[in-house]
């Protein structure tokens, strides 16, 4: 009997320490950095922005296959159930698969979405889950900022407007422009070269940017030469699946980013690629 009540009390006395210092976490950490994590999703894309005030960003949710979850356990308190905005990109598969996941896990406090539809059991069951959880989203157009706290701004720069139903979903992906301070980061989604060609019409030099998430996952059809000389990128992330069956990245996009004289981070290779940064100088992990 005597020793039951000592393992008894020995049970309530970690389980106090381990309370306690859950707590400790949660009213000690104080972000001052901004960080931008390009989580290893395999082929499909997935960003999760934390802001220097502890706002929180995601970007897609790469395929339906768990990893989004797995990663965020990696940049997120443990504690932490509630991320502030979540961008979905366009619908395809290895953009939205694993936000459905995501949205019955975290309470969401906004939805950007293109606008574009797809008639798929996964856009079908995320609409659901939109609906059921009473998710608030709206559509993303050009000019509008969010201003995430401690500096961090992240601009819309495409769409420009509303799309027709009969636009393909690549061409009316989200593109966004995360500045801190001295430090920018560029969003694309899988935005084709016209596209790109575009935005470099609209934007010029004020697409100058330091970090590239080049578009499509490395495909041959985005990150174009004229892009590249716009955004002038001192990295540039490509997102892909190790050996996947697509063949990304391509080697004419691989060749044209050793022109460009920019370092290539691909998390087929490094994991979740983070930068973290104070605006001035920028820290790099892999995990």
């Amino acid at each position: 009997m005597e020793r039951r009540r000592k393992i008894i009390i020995r049970v309530c006395i970690i389980l106090a320490l381990l309370n306690a210092l859950v707590w400790y976490f949660v009213f000690t950490e104080s972000p001052h950095a901004l960080s931008v994590s390009f989580l290893n999703v395999g082929q499909g894309d997935a960003i999760f922005i934390e802001a220097p005030n502890g706002s929180q960003v995601l970007i897609d949710g790469g395929p339906a296959n768990g990893a989004v979850l797995r990663e965020l356990a990696k940049v997120m308190p443990i504690y932490d159930r509630y991320i502030d905005v979540v961008i979905a990109t366009h619908p395809d598969a290895d953009h939205i698969g694993g936000l459905n996941e995501v949205f019955k896990r975290f309470q969401i406090g906004l939805l950007l979405e293109s606008g574009l539809s797809k008639d798929t059991g996964i856009f079908l069951a995320e609409e659901k889950t939109i609906t059921e959880n009473k998710i608030k989203h709206i559509n993303a157009r050009r000019g509008m900022k969010l201003d995430l706290g401690g500096g961090a701004v992240l601009t819309i720069l495409f769409p420009d407007r509303d799309l027709p139903s009969t636009v393909d979903a690549n061409d009316g992906s989200i593109t966004a422009l995360l500045s801190y301070k001295k430090e920018t980061f560029l969003f694309t989604g899988d935005a084709p070269q016209k596209i790109e060609k575009y935005l470099v019409a609209l934007d010029g030099k004020n697409l100058d940017i330091d970090v590239l998430k080049a578009g499509h996952h490395g495909s041959k059809t985005s990150t174009s030469d004229i892009f590249l000389r716009a955004t002038t990128p001192v990295y540039t992330i490509i997102s892909a699946g190790e050996n996947n069956r697509y063949g990304h990245p391509h080697a004419d996009t691989l060749a044209r980013l050793r022109t460009a004289s920019t370092t290539v981070l691909r998390t087929d290779e490094l994991g979740t690629i983070t930068f973290k940064t104070d605006g001035k100088e920028r820290i790099l992990e892999y995990k």
